[in-house]
């Protein structure tokens, strides 16, 4: 009742303004006659009186964010909500009880919509966070704190919160992502440890041989010619091996950006066999791909699919059975509503690979059999690659393996952008 009676008498004074400035306006009028300077006089003072009347009336009816009940989205300007979503970063307005007043599109893109009225901890579940949003927004104190979310994929921010000078409060929170320059660091320490542990046997091989040759098998004409051959090999492997792990760094690095063009997975199985047709002649090995009618297209980065395609072929061709069969399938399986995906079986029928090391597959640099994987020409490295590229897809890898009855590795990938967790299923 009080509002209501201190809104009827600012509209009783706006009123009287008004009135005000037209009566002096006709007097003036009235007073100077035709003269020019009166009627300028009048006009001036009518327009004055209106840009009063108008601009307390705009004061009165523009809300305060979060202020007297009214609909804090709707309370920020449009320009300030127009600026904040088109900044880059994730950014959120909490009013002074922790309550999300706005969240840009990056925001809505981390945490999900509908995050507006919630409280931040609703939004945000990490501890250090909203205990640095309480104190700044109790102390107006400026703070930077560090956060980690662990799924679906890891991602790392520092979120800088800092708190409006002038009543309604209003707490800005402001994060800025870190994932790409934690994944450079791990990545760099990893490179550093596996790498020169790969690298150090073809190294010594390599190092022993030209020490070799330079010595008493200089004049050695077989020696040398057997020797040159190890190692080529070897600086063959080496390379291999360098060039899986600057692919495996480059799937790293954007693991946490989602891939957005349309991609023909069929194509892309075509193009794989035909390109290994010519190692399944060499290893008397039949590939048979088997697809439905109007597969649709998926979302994805065609290179990388391309490259997890290839590596389950190219595996199954290595150490599937001499003259046996590989078996390609594409299908739709059936699935929950809200996720429809297509999988993509590869079968071989070899040897199988034992229960207990099949959990451990994916490890970078892991080897069931290492003499084995080195005389094919494997660095360890295949399946890490294929895990983080279906990471990036959202999509999961299962595998299914029984000693002496073969290996099935199938790829789940979602037919539409998806952000449920990814999972490796080892089965």
């Amino acid at each position: 009742m009080a509002d209501n009676r201190q809104t009827g008498k600012a509209w009783a004074t706006r009123l009287w303004l008004l009135a005000a400035g037209l009566f002096s306006g006709v007097a003036a009028v009235l007073i100077g006659g035709e003269s020019a300077l009166w009627l300028l006089l009048a006009v001036a003072l009518v327009v004055v009186m209106l840009a009063l009347f108008m601009g307390r009336r705009r004061a009165d009816t523009t809300p305060l964010v979060g202020a007297g009940g009214a609909d804090p989205q709707n309370g920020l300007p449009a320009l300030l909500r127009d600026v904040f979503e088109d900044v880059p970063d994730p950014l959120l307005l909490l009013d002074k009880g922790g309550r999300v007043v706005f969240s840009n599109s990056a925001m809505r893109g981390l945490t999900g919509g509908g995050s507006e009225r919630l409280h931040v901890s609703a939004v945000l579940r990490a501890p250090a966070l909203l205990a640095a949003v309480e104190r700044t927004t109790a102390t107006g104190e400026a703070l930077s704190v560090e956060l980690s979310f662990p799924v679906p994929i890891e991602r790392h921010f520092t979120a800088h919160l800092s708190r409006t000078r002038a009543e309604p409060y209003l707490t800005v929170v402001l994060m800025h992502d870190l994932t790409a320059i934690r994944r450079a660091e791990q990545t760099r320490a990893d490179f550093v440890a596996n790498a020169s542990h790969e690298l150090r046997t073809p190294l010594a091989a390599i190092s022993g041989f030209i020490d070799t040759l330079r010595g008493h098998a200089r004049d050695d004409a077989e020696a040398r010619t057997r020797f040159l051959d190890i190692m080529a090999v070897e600086a063959a492997r080496m390379r291999r091996l360098i060039n899986d792990l600057l692919s495996l760094t480059r799937v790293e690095l954007n693991e946490h950006v989602p891939p957005s063009t349309p991609v023909d997975v069929v194509a892309l199985l075509r193009d794989a066999v035909n390109a290994l047709t010519p190692l399944a002649q060499s290893e008397t090995v039949t590939i048979q791909l088997t697809v439905p009618d109007d597969v649709p297209h998926i979302t994805g980065e065609r290179d990388e699919l391309a490259q997890v395609f290839q590596n389950l072929i190219h595996n199954a061709i290595k150490y599937g059975r001499p003259g046996g069969h590989v078996w390609i399938g594409v299908s739709l399986p059936a699935a929950a509503a809200d996720e429809q995906v297509l999988a993509v079986a590869i079968r071989d029928d070899g040897e199988g690979i034992p229960r207990a090391a099949v959990p451990r597959l994916t490890e970078r640099f892991y080897r069931v059999d290492v003499k084995r994987s080195r005389e094919k020409g494997g660095t360890g490295l295949g399946l890490a690659i294929v895990k983080h590229i279906v990471n990036r897809h959202h999509g999961r890898l299962q595998i299914r393996s029984e000693a002496g009855a073969g290996s099935t590795f199938t790829v789940f990938l979602p037919l539409k952008a998806a952000e449920s967790a990814t999972v490796t299923e080892l089965l």
